[in-house]
């Protein structure tokens, strides 16, 4: 079950970065066939998971839940998310991801360590990539600190990216040593 999950996500996520797509052809096997080809991520997850019959039980069961619409409109059959569908797939997006700012700083950093194996190097860095972005200051090379609230948004880095809880751990702490320019770096002065 766990792994249907799994592509139930990708299919979501798969939908929700096309915005909706059209299929051409109405053949009951469009699903194992073209789908996959149309949404690359899925179509290399799937591949690599060797699960074709998990992806179409999936499939199903997110249009069975109402997460998304099929249409079909002169033959083109049109696959688009509801708006719980986007909902859902919204929670498991990256792209937009934002951490929201208290109006009042609580004088607790949080600090973000992790240790991401050298062989899943590509990994590391596509995350050092989206904290930095993310708007975090360094500290040290895997050590990364910001002065509000962010547990939501790091798990769900830590979901998209696959990490366990010893490989990324959130510290709060209520003084770092010398930390004038860290202040200054997000104008807490």
């Amino acid at each position: 079950m766990k792994n249907q999950k799994d592509i139930a996500k990708t299919i979501l996520k798969g939908i929700f970065i096309a915005g909706g797509i059209a299929v051409a052809g109405t053949s009951p096997q469009f699903v194992s066939r073209v789908l996959p080809k149309i949404f690359r991520y899925a179509s290399y997850e799937l591949k690599k998971r060797k699960k074709i019959k998990n992806f179409q039980r999936s499939f199903y069961y997110l249009r069975s839940q109402g997460y998304i619409n099929i249409e079909n409109k002169n033959g083109q059959i049109y696959i688009s998310l509801t708006k719980e569908g986007k909902k859902i797939a919204g929670r498991h997006n990256i792209d937009d991801l934002k951490i929201k700012q208290s109006k009042d700083w609580d004088k607790k950093w949080r600090i973000l360590i992790f240790d991401i194996k050298e062989k899943q190097k590509i990994k590391r860095e596509a995350l050092r990539g989206k904290i930095k972005e993310l708007g975090l200051y360094k500290l040290q090379e895997s050590v990364w600190v910001y002065p509000y609230l962010f547990s939501n948004e790091m798990e769900i880095l830590r979901t998209f990216f696959y990490l366990k809880k010893d490989e990324m751990k959130i510290i709060t702490a209520t003084e770092i040593e010398d930390d004038e320019q860290i202040k200054t770096f997000f104008n807490l002065n």
